[in-house]
């Protein structure tokens, strides 16, 4: 019973550690425009749109999470078994260190996508890059050190035979691709398209037609990321912090029955409540906010 106990403790830590990742993943990848808008940032000032927002788009959010993730817990590991620095601390310096690297690819990135689009008339804004490159390394560095701690804990006391790099690096993978997923509210429901029919999806005439206007002059990364954080962040760790929590949850539970079918016939379970959940929620949105609109012959 003891046992159980602290599994299920340190799985209720580990749940509200992925749900901190999952938040500062999202905010994160809305500063620098690296999710599903990226590619409508970048067609902007080809088409005549130019504008202040942030574009480093440095790779796909599941690898660039989980290099970034799986660095920040090797430093630390390589720290705690080099020179026995208690773990929090060599996470900590481990996630500092790889924010930081982070912090270097964005800037090179953001600067050579604009240098790239100097043809079009679209400049360089060097306050923006040092007002936004500190709000990406922040939220880099609470995401890997929150992973790495999450990574730290499943190997040491749940006891996933894995060293616990390679956890960071599988789950930095899983939270970049939910919240590339789950967190982009701002393509198709945000200000970047609020005048395009709800469920329209974007035409080819419409690309790169952003709006770069806000409620107190030309608009940036920073109030992509302030509409964000109401929505899409927090969901985004809703996401990953219940997958974390049901998955091991089941686990941990229901895996002394059938001979551990019992834990595969709960995940079963849990998967097919939530199928039939998001059909419910999509219906009701249908409903509630008018029908999609029809192709076009």
């Amino acid at each position: 019973m003891e046992e159980l106990v602290v599994s299920l403790g340190t799985l209720a830590l580990m749940g509200a550690c992925a749900t901190i990742a999952g938040a500062a993943e999202d905010l994160e990848s809305d500063f620098g425009s690296q999710s599903n808008a990226n590619s409508q940032v970048q067609l902007a000032p080809q088409v005549g749109y130019v504008h202040r927002i942030y574009n480093k788009a440095i790779c796909g959010e599941p690898v660039g999470y989980g290099f970034l993730c799986a660095s920040a817990a090797a430093i630390g590991f390589a720290l705690q078994f080099a020179f026995a620095i208690n773990i929090v601390l060599a996470l900590a310096i481990g996630s500092t260190i790889s924010a930081i690297l982070y912090g270097i690819f964005a800037t090179t990135a953001y600067m050579g996508r604009l240098t790239g689009q100097k043809r079009f008339g679209q400049p360089i804004y060097l306050d923006i890059l040092l007002t936004t490159t500190p709000s990406i390394i922040a939220h880099a560095f609470i995401a890997a050190m929150a992973i790495s701690t999450f990574s730290y804990l499943f190997s040491a006391i749940i006891g996933q035979p894995f060293p616990f790099p390679i956890l960071a690096m599988l789950w930095g993978i899983m939270t970049g691709g939910m919240g590339s997923a789950v967190g982009d509210v701002h393509y198709g429901t945000e200000r970047q398209y609020m005048n395009k029919p709800f469920g329209c999806g974007l035409a080819a005439s419409n690309s790169g037609k952003i709006i770069q206007q806000g409620e107190a002059g030309i608009r940036n990364s920073i109030d992509v990321a302030g509409f964000c954080v109401k929505h899409g962040g927090p969901m985004t760790g809703i996401g990953l912090g219940l997958t974390v929590f049901l998955d091991l949850w089941r686990h941990i539970i229901f895996i002394e029955y059938l001979n551990g079918w019992g834990a595969m016939i709960a995940g079963f379970i849990i998967a097919l409540i939530w199928l039939i959940g998001n059909r419910m929620l999509e219906l009701w949105a249908r409903n509630t906010y008018g029908p999609y609109k029809k192709a076009e012959d």
